[in-house]
């Protein structure tokens, strides 16, 4: 009898998947916890944070040495990890840390709309 051509892969989510090769068509992507509002999201969708010169740094592109915490780009959670001290605690790091350069970076990635009507 001929080898089978398909090969059957259950899912860990109950699904059945059908293809040649025996892998996933979907790649899995990386998710990270926003330490603001404690919600799942993809890494690219987060804004990664670390510690430097007695305050939160942004690390737009993720390659700043030391520890990161994921924050949404949105003000509001910002707001909520500051409420919460979320970031000395994500980051391990002694006392508190100062939001700063984090608050210029959000503040920067506004629309034009939104810079206009601050004015």
């Amino acid at each position: 009898m001929p080898p089978a051509i398909y090969s059957a892969a259950v899912s860990p989510f109950g699904g059945v998947d059908l293809n040649v090769s025996g892998r996933t068509h979907v790649r899995a992507c990386p998710e990270r916890t926003c330490v603001g509002c404690r919600k799942r999201a993809a890494k690219h969708e987060l804004l990664r944070v670390v510690a430097g010169e007695g305050g939160c740094v942004p690390d737009p592109r993720g390659t700043l040495p030391g520890r990161g915490a994921y924050l949404h780009p949105d003000p509001n959670c910002l707001d909520l990890a500051v409420r919460r001290r979320a970031f000395p605690r994500a980051l391990k790091a002694q006392g508190a840390l100062d939001p700063g350069a984090l608050r210029e970076h959000l503040g920067a990635g506004a629309g034009p709309a939104d810079r206009q009507s601050a004015h």
